[in-house]
């Protein structure tokens, strides 16, 4: 396939908004792929050259895009610059500079080998190189072609879907509609490479599917919780359970092999490896030649060996002056899962089985107290055992929950004591116990929402430039409005909002956001990128908000850094938590 007929396949989609139609498009152009192609061309529709799990990035930003267009065809930055400000995109800006004597023969492999080059520039003058390189890739397509090498470095090709239609449209390919869905999303929650599993059903078909497993070095999708209103229900519902401290730290998947470097991932799929050098350590603390675990990085102080707030520990997440921050931040990682090891794929055993299996691979360096997060006592151990109970009363539940609260923790999370570990899913084998009604108001739990779009600011706001934002939740691959925001924030924060919020700007209401009521049409609208956690007094009925729900005098609780738009509440977690708050 040319890169020139996968643009037009681009455009179609561009102006598109059905769902359905966008499935189509898809399964139609992955029908008319070779196996050989079908995989780039799935990375290219994720604006990458890789997994999202690989620290494979482009690393360029506007003003280098724009010094591109400009080099490829001869004309003044300036120029690409006015464009750029009249359409809000750069795409666009390419297309109208374009010379009109490019090459639309080059295969999507071609283009796709040229781009992969870009990410691989490095060293003295590297942005120069890069510059070039993409300078003569915009030179070597035709002008359609252009809009779409222009917008993928900058993950911006605004085409208005997720995996999950790629998957859908997997779907579609092999059978003519969705019915495959759970199958391929199984695989996928397993290996998160959309690349791979389109490949793997193009030269195999569905069954091909059956041999993922888990793999050293691939993320899998982080297990998640579910709520259920007290612990009685909890009991009714999941039977013997497992309590453990629910900790206010980062999801950490800790990927161990001998004699290789240890690697790590966020829940959001982000290769983190560099930020938690202390891992690179971690074998002697080890029975296992290879080993996939899951846990919580909690920041310690130093000093007394205490559990320090979220907001200090995310200061771990950079990517400059780690050493420095590691010493002001030592981590301690709180394990509480282990989902391989030599050799075999755990996913399936009960989470009884998994706790033996865990409780002998990892072993202490010293004798200190490690389960303890207040103790006070530091200790060589990088990794400790969460500590758990096992129950089947919810007499015991609130007892340790009570427990956890006052050592500062966030409460308690419940797990079914003979269930699988399930990749990605939001079932009941894990419910979240957290704070009790008065911390953040009747509503006794927060909602991750994204941020749709903001309004511009008042009286003192005005020099910020914001003063409020619009917040959604994720309503199947759409985001539906739940509330405004306009307290809870610092001055200094309303200015990193803005500067943050501008940089994911766009001309157009994205399709995502398709119920968006007239009257909450924000000043500005931003991709969905950003989540944030909010706190509310209560949640009430309302025909106005897309969700039917809206969350009555909301605030801003903190910036989720360590999560994806694909990790907020659902309208149905909101139902759920309108229906639970009334007891």
């Amino acid at each position: 396939m040319t890169f020139s007929d996968l643009s037009h396949y681009f455009g179609t989609l561009e102006e598109t908004a059905s769902r359905n139609r966008m499935t189509e498009i898809l399964a139609d152009l992955f029908a008319h792929s070779h196996k050989d192609e079908i995989g780039k061309i799935c990375y290219l529709l994720q604006g990458r050259v890789a997994p999202l799990y690989e620290a494979v990035e482009f690393g360029v930003a506007d003003k280098f895009i724009i010094r591109a267009i400009a080099q490829a065809y001869g004309v003044d930055k300036k120029q690409v610059m006015q464009v750029f400000k009249k359409e809000g995109d750069l795409g666009k800006a390419a297309q109208e500079s374009h010379s009109r004597h490019g090459n639309a023969s080059l295969t999507v492999k071609e283009v796709y080998e040229r781009l992969f080059d870009i990410t691989q520039a490095g060293g003295v003058g590297s942005q120069e190189k890069k510059i070039t390189l993409l300078a003569e890739l915009l030179r070597s397509v035709d002008g359609l072609s252009a809009r779409y090498v222009a917008r993928i470095p900058l993950n911006k090709l605004r085409l208005g879907f997720s995996d999950m239609t790629i998957l859908d449209a997997l779907s579609w390919m092999l059978t003519g509609d969705k019915s495959l869905r759970p199958k391929l999303e199984n695989a996928y929650n397993v290996r998160p490479d959309i690349g791979f599993i389109a490949e793997t059903v193009k030269e195999h078909g569905i069954k091909g599917l059956s041999s993922v497993k888990a793999k050293v070095g691939a993320p899998i999708l982080a297990s998640l919780c579910q709520r259920l209103p007290n612990a009685d229900e909890m009991i009714k519902k999941m039977g013997k359970v497992a309590v453990e401290p629910k900790y206010d730290g980062v999801r950490v998947a800790i990927h161990f092999q001998e004699r290789e470097k240890v690697r790590t991932f966020s829940r959001n799929l982000e290769n983190t490896t560099a930020m938690f050098p202390e891992l690179q350590t971690i074998g002697k603390q080890l029975h296992a030649h290879e080993v996939i675990l899951d846990s919580e990085a909690v920041g310690m102080d130093p000093k007394t060996g205490k559990l320090i707030p979220f907001q200090e520990t995310m200061t771990r997440k950079r990517k400059h002056d780690i050493e420095i921050t590691r010493g002001n931040v030592p981590l301690k990682f709180f394990v509480f899962d282990i989902l391989y090891k030599d050799g075999k794929d755990l996913l399936s055993l009960p989470l009884s089985e998994r706790r033996k299996i865990l409780e002998t691979t990892i072993k202490m360096l010293d004798s200190r107290n490690q389960s303890s997060p207040d103790s006070g006592n530091p200790s060589k151990n990088i990794l400790v055992i969460s500590p758990q109970i096992v129950t089947d009363s919810a007499d015991e539940i609130r007892k340790y929950h009570d427990e956890q609260l006052k050592k500062g923790l966030e409460g308690a999370v419940v797990k079914k004591w003979d269930s699988p570990y399930e990749p990605g899913r939001r079932g009941y084998s894990w419910v979240k116990f957290k704070e009790e009604e008065g911390k953040t108001g009747k509503l006794t739990d927060t909602i991750d929402a994204v941020v749709m779009g903001y309004y511009r600011g008042e009286g003192k706001r005005t020099g910020f430039g914001i003063g409020a934002f619009l917040v959604g939740v994720g309503d199947g691959e759409s985001f539906v409005t739940v509330t405004k925001v306009g307290t809870g924030v610092s001055d200094e924060l309303w200015k990193e909002l803005r500067k943050r919020l501008n940089d994911l700007k766009v001309t157009k209401q994205p399709k995502e956001y398709d119920k968006v009521n007239k009257i909450f049409i924000p000043d500005v609208w931003v991709v969905p990128k950003l989540v944030v956690e909010i706190a509310g007094d209560d949640l009430t009925k309302s025909p106005t908000h897309g969700a039917g729900i809206a969350v009555r005098f909301p605030r801003l609780v903190r910036i989720r850094d360590d999560k994806s738009p694909n990790d907020i509440t659902t309208t149905k977690e909101v139902e759920q938590m309108y229906t639970q708050q009334g007891k």
